[in-house]
């Protein structure tokens, strides 16, 4: 009798999920096309070929690096890469062992070697100019170990930079939203668990059920929040992750969770920044991002309500904002020239006053750096 209400309230399950991936009336798709930019090729200093793609004019005043995180792709980005285009240059790659760049060995998985790699991106593809970094989980890391190994381009090179859903420690301590016994459980086990995973991968890919309807459901429930999405962005997400083996998955979990990175966030005093992170994020929550604008006073942080952890995918439209200000900000205070759009006049989202600003560019004199926002989420 118990097997057979287990069995129903399985089976119940099985066909909400499939409801829920297949619905016909949710909200528009957004067009999730690939990035389509011009490609290049960056040896990273280990050999380990990078994907690179590039768009924009080669001779913008400014050109925007982003950054991607764990187990996606620089695809991840599309919907940035859509609405940013008029701000100028813009650099996309897949780290080491993601996407279309190459294998990396196990012991080249860590957050030091991803930003060597950045560095050698834009040592060859940007080798001169000013640059606005955007990183998201991973990819934030890899911005920070940037600036831990390589203060100098801080100096004068990175003009600003976007962190989103990212972390600068204690990773090692976050519970997925599961009970603190069951935590610390998987805190004592994990370290074994990473190893156990690069010893039987083969089969753990065999029983992983990429594209099913379960796979799909953990990446809504772990990658996003409680908006409401259409099921092309969960199914979005849930192949990239899918495509990436559970071998690089396992190689790369010690890196994160080992992550300390707080001295290096301190390098960014001075530097035009902003935060973006969900408060429903199980994988970087809330606390990591506010730690960091603890040690940038001047940061901005947004706060958006609701929103887990792929918030360029779930939140774009916040996120494309806070990188808007963000260039503003950073063109305003390094008195740099304005990007030029794709007719060769600025880009007047670009010229226009920030939010909370004076109508001649000055900040209020009531503007916090952390300010609340109304559109979708709050900046707390």
């Amino acid at each position: 009798m118990v097997g057979a209400a287990v069995a129903a309230g399985l089976v119940a399950q099985q066909r909400a999920i499939r409801r829920r991936r297949t619905r016909p009336d949710g909200p528009p798709e957004p067009a999730l096309e690939p990035i389509g930019g011009r490609v290049a090729t960056v040896i990273a200093t280990d050999g380990v070929p990078l994907h690179v793609e590039e768009t924009g004019p080669p001779d913008a005043p400014l050109t925007l690096v982003f950054v991607h995180g764990f187990c996606v792709s620089a695809e991840c980005w599309t919907l940035q890469h859509q609405a940013l285009a008029d701000l100028g240059r813009m650099v996309f790659f897949d780290q080491r062992a993601h996407g279309r760049s190459g294998p990396s060995e196990v012991g080249n998985c860590t957050i030091d070697v991803l930003a060597d790699d950045l560095y050698q991106v834009i040592r060859e593809r940007v080798p001169g100019g000013p640059i606005i970094l955007v990183g998201h989980s991973m990819g934030g890391m890899a911005v920070l170990g940037l600036a831990d190994a390589h203060p100098e381009l801080f100096d004068d090179r990175i003009v600003g930079v976007a962190l989103l859903s990212t972390s600068a420690s204690e990773l090692a301590q976050v519970t997925l939203g599961l009970p603190a016994l069951a935590t610390a459980v998987v805190r004592r086990v994990l370290p074994g668990i990473a190893v156990g995973m690069r010893h039987t991968s083969g089969l753990l890919e065999r029983v992983r059920g990429r594209g099913s309807d379960m796979s799909w459901e953990v990446t809504r429930r772990i990658g996003f929040g409680a908006t409401d999405l259409p099921p092309a962005v969960v199914t979005f997400l849930e192949t990239m992750v899918s495509d990436t083996s559970v071998a690089v998955i396992a190689a790369f979990l010690p890196t994160l969770l080992d992550n300390d990175r707080l001295d290096a966030a301190a390098r960014l005093v001075g530097i035009p920044t902003v935060l973006v992170v969900g408060d429903a994020d199980l994988i970087t929550p809330v606390a990591h991002s506010r730690t960091i604008a603890e040690i940038l006073p001047d940061a901005e942080l947004v706060v958006e309500q609701d929103a887990g952890h792929a918030i360029m995918l779930e939140r774009p439209e916040a996120v494309n904002a806070a990188i808007r200000r963000l260039v503003q900000r950073s063109l305003a205070e390094f008195s740099l020239p304005l990007p030029r759009s794709r007719s060769g006049l600025p880009p007047a989202s670009v010229g226009a006053a920030p939010v909370g600003a004076a109508a001649d560019g000055a900040p209020s004199a009531d503007r916090a750096a952390v300010a609340d926002r109304d559109a979708g989420g709050t900046a707390a």
